[in-house]
């Protein structure tokens, strides 16, 4: 008797909860809604978040508010996300690393990245191997070569240790057997600065931002680290088609929730997002920017972010990439 006593107390409470997330789902939103970005304004992740936040807002007819919280490579935003109300009114729009490496690459974090709810991906940015203007090699198939020929003497340029522009590096080193010497830079601009200046001999670095110097004639695509070629560098062939295999690699940035929000909101915002995928205004504007829309399930989402810790992880074990 006891125990189908507890089963009906338990009944009952979980009926309650999710009555009460359906409730609050229903109502949701109405007061406006904060998203905290994890890199300072004009970077990436924070123009593909105003895009949609201007979206949102039309669409859920409540503001929305961009707070941006650089520092720590995601960290520090992450932490103050993962610790607010899990109510859907603060959300956090961040690239990879605080969801997915900084799991490994850090030897403490105040966060436990598997926690958060995935909401949705809302952009990707294809990576390309780019080269400073004088670069002996004028293809990637002579890229490889002198690479091979020059062991240890070409050195890379990064966005930081642990930066997708690192990891991809490392990757690239892992899969053909060569050795690049890196150089570490604090974000974008400073390491694109020394591939115009010639100081450094080349980058995996995002498209939006690599095709705006190969334009400009002020460095060169050699390829992208697509599965395909990009419609807007039809004439550039990926890695794969040079001969370089499973190297693969692209900038992403993702919605997501403070644990325990309920699923009825984050599905809610999902079909948001979702619809607005479709905007052709959303859609163009993305294209200027180089950008691939996201959106797909929060199921789906969670599942990318998974594979994605794990494939990067062994990329960092593999490197032997000190903790910080």
């Amino acid at each position: 008797m006891l125990k189908q006593l507890l089963a009906i107390a338990a009944a009952t409470v979980l009926a309650g909860t999710t009555s009460a997330g359906a409730q609050s789902a229903a109502d949701y939103p109405n007061k406006p809604i904060k998203i905290i970005v994890t890199v300072p304004a004009g970077g990436g992740v924070d123009t593909a978040t105003r895009i949609i936040a201007e979206k949102l807002q039309q669409r859920l007819g409540q503001p929305v508010v961009i707070e941006n919280r650089g520092g720590a490579s995601g960290n520090i935003a992450a932490e103050a996300v993962y610790t607010a109300e899990p109510d859907g009114y603060t959300l956090m729009a961040s690239q990879p690393s605080p969801i997915t490496t900084n799991v490994v690459l850090y030897k403490k974090l105040n966060f436990d990245p598997t926690q958060f709810e995935p909401v949705a991906i809302m952009s990707k940015f294809p990576n390309t191997l780019l080269v400073k203007n004088d670069f002996p090699a004028k293809t990637a198939q002579e890229f490889m070569a002198y690479v091979k020929a020059n062991p240890g003497k070409l050195n890379y340029a990064s966005q930081g240790i642990g930066t997708t522009s690192h990891l991809t590096a490392e990757l690239f080193m892992k899969v053909t057997g060569t050795k690049l010497v890196h150089v570490p830079y604090k974000g974008t601009g400073p390491a694109l600065n020394d591939i115009v200046a010639g100081h450094v001999d080349l980058i995996f670095m995002q498209l939006e931002s690599s095709r705006k110097l190969h334009d400009g004639g002020k460095a060169r695509i050699l390829a992208v680290a697509t599965d395909e070629r990009l419609p807007m560098l039809k004439d550039i062939p990926t890695l794969a088609e040079a001969g370089i295999k499973g190297v693969e690699s692209d900038t992403w940035n993702a919605i997501s929730a403070p644990p325990k929000t309920p699923k009825a909101i984050v599905a809610k915002l999902n079909g948001a997002i979702n619809e607005i995928m479709k905007d052709p205004d959303v859609i163009a504007k993305f294209d200027s920017l180089s950008m691939l829309p996201g959106g797909g399930t929060p199921d789906a989402m969670g599942a990318f972010v998974k594979e994605e810790t794990k494939r990067w992880g062994e990329v960092i074990r593999a490197a032997n990439i000190p903790a910080l």
